[in-house]
């Protein structure tokens, strides 16, 4: 059976979901990756672990319906000459476009709904209208799924509400998992550090991470603040200038972008994340599998990694006081930092195995018995 796998961002495609395509290769199926940057840049990368490698033109964050339309049209055309048996899609774009390409051909789909973005968090009159076409537009391209997926209650209420599908269509995983073998626990450092690694924008509670190790460094500077991440091209991006002025006072260290995020990781004695919607962050995954507690806000996709606060605590959205609070108390008592590492330990063991997931997709998308 081929199975098409489809991203708007390369990048994601290779790093977030290769667990899954490999899951797919291992039960005798074929795997074929689109995604939107140029085939001789990722043709071999993607040919060395079985898997081929098609582009198709898509901007992510563009709103150009002429762009667009070239989108579908370029998905339709890809699934009539690779006639792949089924879809698997992620990110609004491919959802949607994918959605209706994939109806037109008579294809299986089965879309992923991993966080709804800045589209659905404001509420000014251009966003309001932005989101009433975003949701028009879902509608029609999940209209024949015959399953998708979700990673959290709250997103998956938001499209039952907006009645984009039925709640017995859904199917809800814990995130995309994380691969216990690659991110192993690690002891902690002596001294206590702190990490966020995120796409540099506002949506990601960057901004509040960044003014909070302002004020740790202030009041303790032996404490080490980072932030690994690209900047973006999203609307909310944090321009080179805005974190300049936080690297001058030393405020952070930065790292840029990171293919191996794992060194940082082992750094670190606590993660941070304050972001105001997740499906479920991938990076929180990764910081519990190494062993680290988990500072994130009390904001879908972000507060289920943080049951009733056993390896972390949860902090109210954009507020940059509840989070230097909570980043004091790991500082003050390193016992209960390492206590609450063993507890994200423990979770991402029982709960965010990457192999529990696959499993669940395959089922799901009838691939196994």
């Amino acid at each position: 059976m081929k199975i098409l796998v489809l991203s708007s961002f390369t990048t994601s495609l290779f790093w977030f979901r290769i667990d899954m395509m490999k899951t797919f290769l291992a039960q005798g199926h074929e795997v074929l990756a689109v995604a939107e940057e140029p085939e001789e840049l990722w043709q071999d990368k993607f040919a060395e672990l079985g898997i081929r490698y098609r582009s198709i033109p898509v901007e992510r964050n563009g709103m150009n319906p002429l762009k667009d339309l070239k989108t579908l049209r370029a998905i339709k055309a890809l699934l009539k000459e690779e006639q792949p048996h089924k879809i698997f899609a992620y990110q609004a774009k491919t959802v949607i476009y994918g959605g209706i390409a994939a109806a037109s051909c008579g294809i299986e789909f089965y879309p992923l709904i991993a966080g709804l973005g800045s589209i659905f968090l404001s509420d000014d009159l251009k966003t309001r209208l932005v989101r009433k076409i975003l949701v028009t537009e879902y509608r029609y391209g999940m209209r024949k799924a015959p399953k998708a997926f979700f990673q959290n209650e709250d997103d998956l209420g938001v499209f039952v509400k907006n009645k984009i599908l039925p709640r017995e269509n859904a199917v809800i995983l814990n995130g995309s998992g994380v691969n216990l073998d690659l991110f192993p626990s690690v002891p902690q450092p002596k001294e206590p550090a702190f990490l966020c690694i995120s796409r540099l924008i506002r949506d990601k509670g960057v901004v509040e991470y960044l003014d909070a190790c302002r004020e740790i460094r202030r009041r303790h500077p032996h404490v080490r603040c980072m932030l690994v991440g690209p900047f973006d091209t999203n609307p909310s991006a944090i321009s080179e200038a805005e974190l300049q002025s936080y690297l001058d006072d030393g405020s952070v260290e930065y790292f840029g972008a990171q293919k191996n995020v794992q060194p940082f990781l082992a750094q670190c004695s606590a993660y941070v994340l304050p972001s105001y919607h997740e499906g479920t962050p991938k990076t929180v995954l990764e910081a519990m599998a190494t062993g680290r507690p988990i500072l994130t806000t009390d904001a879908p996709g972000c507060r289920q990694t943080v049951p009733e606060g056993k390896n972390g605590v949860l902090v109210p959205i954009k507020s940059v006081s509840a989070l230097v609070t909570a980043m004091e108390q790991l500082i003050a008592d390193p016992a209960l930092c390492a206590q609450m590492g063993s507890e994200s330990r423990a979770l991402a063991e029982q709960i965010y195995d990457v192999r529990i997931i696959n499993q669940n997709i395959s089922k799901t998308m009838r691939l196994i018995p």
